[in-house]
């Protein structure tokens, strides 16, 4: 049974950082693609970032230098660096994960791909 858990959300001021974890079980990593995605109260869940594996990473206009995402596969974990925060990036961050040997979809589209997701962090961003 895959089983997807997040950790490191938080509440900061804006400019901050946080680092969010992604903790996979139950699952290995062969041409796959993972993702974090968040829900802002209110508006449809939407990608942030999405790497594949063995290959690039690709991330929403919005956090474009400001984000980073990473891949650890011998530890089956994914992480997140959030820096220069705003308020606008308060949502829940879900982590998620496509079938093997699913490859990434553009970062807009790329949840249509996601089997497996994780129950979500609360980051909140103050101004």
């Amino acid at each position: 049974q895959v089983q997807l858990l997040e950790s490191g959300g938080g509440s900061v001021q804006a400019g901050g950082s946080l680092k969010l974890s992604c903790t996979a079980s139950g699952y290995r990593y062969s041409s796959n693609c993972m993702g974090c995605f968040r829900q802002a109260p209110g508006k449809e869940r939407e990608g942030v970032a999405v790497i594949y594996t063995g290959g690039g990473a690709y991330y929403a206009d919005s956090v474009v230098g400001r984000f980073t995402i990473s891949q650890d596969n011998a530890k089956n974990n994914l992480y997140l660096h959030m820096n220069s925060l705003k308020p606008e990036d308060t949502a829940m961050y879900y982590c998620a994960a496509s079938p093997s040997g699913s490859r990434c979809l553009p970062v807009p589209y790329a949840k249509i791909g996601m089997g497996y997701w994780g129950k979500g962090t609360l980051v909140t961003v103050s101004s």
